[in-house]
């Protein structure tokens, strides 16, 4: 008894450490990027590298405030986020439903082509779409950045994956009651999938709030400019400047962060909870 006992504390001990090595791995990138972003440019381009500055530069996080119109794309940002992910848990939402609860002809076979779309990569349709949105007289503005971002066949599957999980009785309890398709929708599924929706919502800000091909090639002006193109405009062709790079990364990373925390127990629990019934 005590030989187990020891064994399961010895193998607790191994996977802590195991953990402790990994998240050491994961946090070094974020660290790295803390300590650049207050260095001077000398100090960024040492050789070999220096993790702590030798001139503490914190002004470096004004510089970029100063360098960039850092409210603007950052307001453009925000608006663009919230516009997609409110557009993708509405839009999934019904879709998934559908999907997973209606009957209608040929519901695999559109499920199957909607799923197809996952293997076809973003840059592949590029062209096509900017010359769409050419047609549509969309180009630098706020319909180009937001529309074609609420769709999504990722969205789609995900809540698909997860409706299919909820009991069929509570589904038919209401029908029997009368209650119509879209209210089953509104007071059944969606309170009971607030772990799906949040996970949702979490890959659809981070898509958004990192995305730079789409925005770069769609706006033009600097009032439609977001974020990502603002901070990769201190990189350049034959020289960059790390340290604003890294405390432009800084700021525009710590929301991101934040929300993470408070919102990973819903998207842990939504991960978890996804993909058992098919």
């Amino acid at each position: 008894m005590k030989t187990t006992t020891r064994t399961d504390k010895t193998s607790r001990l191994a996977a802590h450490l195991l953990l402790a090595v990994g998240a050491l791995v994961m946090i070094m990138p974020f660290l790295w990027m803390l300590s650049t972003s207050v260095k001077s440019f000398a100090d960024s381009m040492s050789v070999p590298p220096k993790w702590l500055p030798t001139e503490w530069r914190f002004d470096n996080y004004a510089r970029v405030i100063d360098s960039i119109d850092f409210g603007t794309y950052y307001l453009n940002t925000v608006i663009v986020t919230l516009g997609r992910t409110a557009g993708q848990l509405v839009l999934c939402s019904l879709a998934a439903y559908a999907f997973a609860s209606l009957r209608f002809p040929f519901k695999n076979t559109i499920f199957l082509a909607l799923l197809a779309v996952l293997m076809v990569p973003s840059q592949v349709v590029m062209i096509p779409s900017f010359v769409i949105m050419r047609e549509f007289e969309w180009l630098d503005t706020f319909y180009v950045l937001i529309v074609p971002g609420i769709f999504s066949a990722f969205g789609t599957f995900l809540l698909r994956q997860f409706f299919m999980t909820l009991p069929k009785d509570l589904e038919e309890a209401a029908k029997i009651d009368g209650c119509s398709y879209f209210r089953i929708y509104w007071n059944i599924y969606l309170p009971l999938s607030k772990a799906a929706l949040v996970s949702l919502a979490i890959f659809t800000i981070l898509a958004s709030w990192n995305d730079l091909l789409w925005p770069l090639i769609m706006t033009s002006s600097e009032e439609m400019r977001v974020l990502s193109i603002g901070i990769s405009s201190f990189q350049g062709q034959h020289s960059t400047d790390y340290p604003l790079l890294m405390a432009g990364a800084v700021m525009a990373t710590l929301p991101i962060i934040i929300l993470f925390i408070f919102l990973q127990r819903y998207f842990i629990e939504g991960i978890a909870m996804n993909g058992i019934k098919g």
